[in-house]
C-alpha cells in the first residue's frame, strides 16, 4: 500500500508530466490534464505521436520537456507503464504517480528496485487540493473502507 507521505511529497512537486492524454476528450488523461493545470501545476503532456492535443503543446519524451519535472503522472494501459517508468528512471524523474488501472507490478518493481517514490493505485483527483465534490466522497469511501493510505 502507498503511504500518506509519498503521496503527499508528490503532489508537493508542481511541475509534473503526463503520460496518457489523448485526442479523446474524455478519456481520463485529459481529465486529469485539465484538474491539475487548474490547481495551479505545471503540467507537461509527453506523447510520442501528438505535438498538440486541444490546444497545449505535446512533447515527444521527457528529454524533450523545456524544463525538468519533479515527477510523472501515468494514465496508460498496463503494459506501457513498465517502459514509461523505465525512459522516465533515465530521465532522471525520481517520483511517479501510476493513476488507478495503470499500475504493473513490473513497473512498480522497477521503481522500488531503481529507489524511485511511486504511487500506485490511488486516484491523484482524490489527493490533489482541493479535491473535487465527487473527488471527496470517494476519498471518503476508501476511508471507511480502510483503502486510504496512512
Amino acid at each position: 500500500m502507498t503511504s500518506r507521505k509519498v503521496v503527499d511529497e508528490f503532489l508537493s512537486q508542481r511541475t509534473l508530466a503526463l503520460v496518457g492524454m489523448s485526442r479523446k476528450e474524455n478519456k481520463f488523461g485529459n481529465i486529469i490534464f485539465r484538474e491539475l493545470s487548474g490547481k495551479g501545476y505545471k503540467v507537461y503532456p509527453v506523447h510520442n505521436q501528438a505535438k498538440e492535443i486541444k490546444g497545449h503543446q505535446c512533447w515527444a519524451d521527457f528529454q524533450s520537456l523545456p524544463e525538468t519535472v519533479a515527477g510523472v503522472v501515468i494514465v496508460v494501459p498496463p503494459a506501457e507503464t513498465a517502459k514509461v517508468v523505465r525512459e522516465a528512471c533515465g530521465a532522471g524523474i525520481r517520483r511517479v504517480w501510476m493513476q488507478q488501472g495503470a499500475e504493473s507490478q513490473d513497473a512498480i518493481r522497477f521503481c522500488e528496485e531503481q529507489g524511485m517514490q511511486v504511487v500506485h493505485g490511488e486516484c491523484i483527483l482524490m489527493f490533489a487540493e482541493p479535491v473535487a465534490f465527487m473527488h471527496r466522497i470517494h476519498r471518503g469511501l476508501w476511508r471507511l473502507f480502510g483503502k486510504l493510505p496512512r
